[in-house]
């Protein structure tokens, strides 16, 4: 149930064992990640690509660092979105990696949205 998540905020919430981040971004949250230049990505990946059209300001992504598998922070370092605190590697508000050693971006599961406010994960 996302209605409870607001504008700006997250959740994290297990899936098959696994934390996942749920991320209600804010226009400005989108905006700046679909003004970075692709080839500016260690992993290149456009943001339309992480989100489902039509909701783009939710943004659902395993909470597993793509580096050795430790969880992020949560709005956190120069790029505004997660930080990994063991190896310092930097996230953007679409959960892609920037610096640091994580070679991925954030994986996004499987999911879908069931109505507005409901998805469903896996």
């Amino acid at each position: 149930d996302l209605s409870k998540i607001e504008e700006g905020s997250g959740v994290t919430v297990k899936w098959r064992g696994s934390p996942v981040f749920i991320r209600h971004r804010t226009q400005k949250e989108i905006d700046e990640a679909r003004a970075v230049p692709l080839d500016q990505l260690k992993d290149p990946e456009a943001d339309e690509a992480r989100v489902q059209k039509g909701h783009e300001q939710w943004l659902v992504m395993s909470a597993l660092c793509t580096h050795l598998g430790c969880i992020p922070v949560g709005d956190a370092g120069e790029f505004g979105g997660w930080v990994c605190p063991c190896h310092g590697s930097v996230y953007d508000t679409s959960g892609r990696i920037r610096k640091g050693p994580a070679p991925k971006n954030l994986i996004i599961p499987p999911y879908k949205f069931l109505t507005d406010s409901t998805i469903q994960i896996g």
